[in-house]
């Protein structure tokens, strides 16, 4: 699979679980605080400082979605500059302790999450 198929893949299969995180952490925040609406929990996802984690997989969504918006194409070494962030992130490689506490909380809690983690590896190689 040529790298800019397999980040695509990827870059979708991110998503997914990114989706999937977002699911887990808001019942869990509804439990605690009741239910909200898609807008209330929007706002709380944005500004609660609990879900800044999160971030880093929708900033590299944006990231990679803005790469292949590129109108003037876009470097081999871009597509595996992202494809080696992506394996970073999945591997909890990354010096924040909080982040890395929360998404492994989140895979061993959530069995679609650690599906869609897997989905992922395979995708990365």
């Amino acid at each position: 699979m040529e790298n800019a198929e397999r980040l695509r893949n990827a870059r979708n299969e991110l998503l997914k679980l990114h989706k999937c995180l977002i699911d887990h952490e808001r019942a869990i925040w509804e439990r605690i605080n009741g239910p909200a609406t898609p807008a209330q929990f929007l706002n709380v996802l944005i500004e609660d400082p609990d879900f800044s984690w999160l971030r880093k997989f929708s900033t590299l969504i944006v990231e990679i979605d803005e790469m292949f918006a590129q109108k003037d194409g876009y470097p081999a070494e871009t597509v595996d500059l992202h494809l080696k962030k992506l394996r970073e992130l999945i591997a909890m490689q990354d010096e924040d302790e909080e982040f890395k506490s929360k998404y492994q909380a989140a895979l061993q809690q959530d069995l679609d999450a650690a599906a869609r983690q897997g989905d992922l590896r395979s995708i990365l190689g």
